[in-house]
This record gives C-alpha cells, sequence and structure tokens, in this order.
C-alpha cells in the first residue's frame, strides 16, 4: 500500500517537468552553418542564420558573439514570441588568405542554452 503514493508523486513530478520543458521557448533553426565557398581577399561577407521560436514562451537572445574580432554579429535585441521568425548574422571581414572556419555562440533562454553557428570558406587572393 505504501507503493502506490510513492508512485503516484513520481509520475506527478515527471508530469511537472515534462510540462516546465514544453513551456520553454525553443529554436527551430533553418540550418546552423554556412559554407561561403570562395571568396575575394577584401569583401566582407554576411551569412544570416533564420530560425522560428518552436516554444511556448518568448525566446530572448542575450547574447551572441563571434569567435574572433574578424566576425561580427547582429541578434534580435526584442523577445520573439512563440511561432514568430527572426535571425541571427554573422560577418565575416575577409582580410586574411586562406582557409577560414569560424563560429557564432548563441546564448539565449530557450531550452538548448547555448547553441553555436558556423561559418567557412577560403578567401583568395584578388
Amino acid at each position: 500500500m505504501k507503493k502506490a503514493p510513492l508512485l503516484f508523486s513520481m509520475l506527478a513530478v515527471v508530469a511537472l517537468l515534462f510540462a516546465f520543458r514544453s513551456s520553454l521557448p525553443a529554436f527551430g533553426w533553418v540550418q546552423t552553418q554556412h559554407d561561403f565557398g570562395k571568396v575575394p581577399q577584401g569583401t566582407p561577407i554576411t551569412a544570416e542564420f533564420s530560425f522560428t521560436n518552436k516554444g511556448a514562451a518568448p525566446l530572448v537572445v542575450t547574447n551572441a558573439k563571434g569567435s574572433c574580432g574578424c566576425t561580427g554579429v547582429e541578434y534580435p535585441k526584442e523577445p520573439v514570441m512563440p511561432g514568430a521568425s527572426a535571425s541571427i548574422k554573422a560577418t565575416y571581414n575577409a582580410a586574411a588568405v586562406g582557409p577560414f572556419n569560424k563560429s557564432v555562440t548563441v546564448e539565449s533562454n530557450a531550452e538548448e542554452g547555448v547553441v553555436s553557428l558556423s561559418i567557412q570558406g577560403e578567401v583568395t587572393e584578388n
């Protein structure tokens, strides 16, 4: 008889955790990687990473930063409501000749927590 209340309590905790998790915002990315291929030196290039908030609460991007000073990042400063779409733009300055592989770290209140986006390509001499 003591097992029934314990089982009921465990099921209630699991149900509460599931309800809480499903109420969190969640990224629905179109893509998380972008390959520019070959690009001429000195020509800044921009990748746009689009997403939809697939969760049930407003999604707030608290910070987004490039892995080096050569990558500028723009991100939404206002909350992205459930079902709404937005994007994060990463601009690489393409100053140094050679292959590159850079990342953008996105911090938010989404279920996933921190997300990493990547850009790559090869800068060629003019």
